[in-house]
Order: structure tokens, then sequence, then C-alpha cells
């Protein structure tokens, strides 16, 4: 009995758990995808949607830091403007948490 305490401690202290990160809160995910939609409004057609979907993407399943770099990157490429930017940016950290 005594070897079956130790083999279960030694189980649990060997566990390994993942690192917490930055991402979206699914909680409010519904909103988040409203708000997302009301900040791109300004961008044409063509690019609305695929902008819309990856930060999305990025910041529910990889990480805020992720979404972020991908937001300057196409501010970078011309793609959105600094105005654009900055309401993607702060809508992210609006509705993200550590999970």
């Amino acid at each position: 009995m005594k070897r079956q305490q130790n083999d279960r401690r030694d189980f649990h202290e060997r566990r390994e758990f993942p690192k917490r990160e930055k991402k979206l809160d699914m909680r409010r995910s519904e909103e988040f995808g409203y708000m997302l939609g009301k900040a791109v409004e300004s961008l044409p057609d063509s690019v609305r949607g695929a902008i819309r979907g990856s930060i999305y993407s990025l910041a529910s399943k990889k990480g805020i830091k992720e979404a972020k770099e991908f937001i300057g990157k196409k501010y970078q490429e011309g793609v959105i403007d600094y105005d654009t930017q900055k309401k993607l940016i702060n809508l992210i950290y609006d509705y993200s948490k550590y999970r």
C-alpha cells in the first residue's frame, strides 16, 4: 500500500503544465467578434474578412502577442492605417485573459 502512494506522488511531481499565455477570452468571443467587425468597417471588402479572421484566429489560439505582431505587419504593408491599428490592438487587449 505504501508503494502505491509513493508512485502517485511521483507522478504528480513530474507532471508539467503548459505555460500560461494571454489569449482571447472565449466567454466574450461573440462580443469580440462584433467589435472586431466594427473596427475593420473602414477597410475595403477585399481584405476585411481576411484581416478579421486572422486576428480572431491568432488571438484565440496562439496568443495576443502573435495577433499584435500580425497587426503591426499589416500596418507596415500599408493594408491598414494607424488609427485602425490602434483600435485593433486596444481591442485585443480589452478582450484577453491568461489561459
